[in-house]
């Protein structure tokens, strides 16, 4: 298991490439260029001058998350075959310099939704949170509002303002799309990068939903196990990976994630994962916790066993982090709590670790 921490840049982040680098194990970073418009040509100069700075802090830079993919795919329009070109040209100049996993996500209009991004906890932190009667009875255009209201001065991917000014245009276009649609383009998408993934070695990563159901009525396929099932099969290649996060499908409870971080891992078909507590509520709503098993409703432990289980050696991040100790940042991606949720993950990697080799050293002390 590779540890890395995303990271969103020297002019945009609150945390510092020298600050991660002190957190023990952390030796990748998951990084982007943000500032590049969705749909257009990420250029290899941009890209280089990215991982020198990275490396330049003694770290790695193997993990994009994520080259966005333009609206116009996604609703299958003619000009799509353009989007996808430059898509594969952003690929090439990435394994340029070595670039192993690419994230992505296939949602329409909205990258992920809550209602709250500073809700108070009883422990005086704050977090992101999701009040489902909020979200059922807001004009999506006062979220979008809301949201760059809360942001604290940092950038929000995924809701990038230039791109949701024409709100009212994407939901136009949206109106007749299906879940069966969504499948077609996704599939049409898929043949044409998987062949130059295979061939520039970078593993694409679709990441699931957030959170794993409609909202505001538009169409969303990557929200369960027969889902996934279902995407990994469009191209039946290892190169066709997912990025299996945990808080995302573990907002429906009905998913079970020890199930679906096993099934897929092993059949190598999770280069990254994304691990994150959240606290579900019977009426639907959710929060998102400190990483500790008991700390949610998600079995943390038992999420990395299966990893450990099926000899995972792909890459890891603690996930969206509460806001603690004051800290101002990004919502969701402070310095802190997300340093504190990579070292709990990596204490559950190294006692199985430890499991694993007392298991051993018994065995062979047996047959000897």
């Amino acid at each position: 298991m590779k540890m890395t921490f995303r990271w969103f840049g020297s002019d945009d982040d609150s945390v510092t490439l020298e600050q991660i680098k002190q957190i023990p194990g952390v030796n990748g970073i998951v990084g982007a260029l943000f500032d590049i418009p969705v749909g257009e040509v990420w250029p290899l100069e941009r890209i280089m001058a990215l991982k020198k700075e990275i490396q330049e802090k003694g770290l790695s830079l193997e993990v994009i998350e994520s080259v966005n993919v333009h609206e116009d795919i996604k609703l299958g329009l003619p000009t799509r075959d353009r989007y996808i070109a430059n898509y594969i040209e952003t690929m090439r100049n990435l394994s340029t310099v070595g670039v192993k996993v690419i994230c992505y996500n296939f949602m329409p209009v909205f990258d992920w939704t809550r209602s709250d991004l500073a809700k108070p906890l009883p422990d005086g932190s704050t977090a992101l949170a999701y009040e489902k009667s909020k979200i059922e009875t807001i004009d999506p255009i006062v979220l979008v509002n809301r949201m760059e209201g809360a942001s604290e001065g940092f950038s929000m991917p995924g809701w990038e303002p230039e791109r949701l000014k024409t709100i009212k245009h994407l939901f136009e276009l949206y109106k007749d799309v299906t879940e069966e649609d969504l499948f077609d383009h996704l599939q049409y998408f898929l043949e044409k990068i998987i062949p130059v993934a295979e061939a520039c070695d970078i593993k694409m990563a679709i990441h699931p939903d957030d959170p794993p159901w409609s909202v505001f009525g538009l169409p969303r396929i990557v929200t369960n196990k027969a889902n996934l099932e279902r995407i990994t099969k469009l191209v039946d290649s290892p190169y066709n990976g997912l990025t299996i996060c945990t808080g995302s499908l573990g907002a429906n409870p009905k998913n079970d994630l020890v199930d679906i971080m096993r099934t897929f891992s092993e059949r190598n078909r999770v280069p990254f994962a994304h691990i994150r507590n959240i606290k579900i509520y019977e009426n639907g709503d959710f929060e998102e916790t400190a990483h500790r098993s008991e700390e949610g409703s998600q079995d943390i432990y038992g999420i990395v066993k299966a990893l450990h289980d099926t000899n995972f050696s792909g890459y890891v991040r603690p996930d969206h982090g509460r806001k603690i100790w004051g800290e101002v940042a990004r919502p969701g991606y402070g310095l802190y709590d997300r340093a504190l949720g990579a070292m709990y993950l990596l204490g559950l990697w190294d006692s199985l670790e430890r499991m694993r080799a007392s298991d051993l050293a018994r065995e062979k002390s047996t047959l000897s």
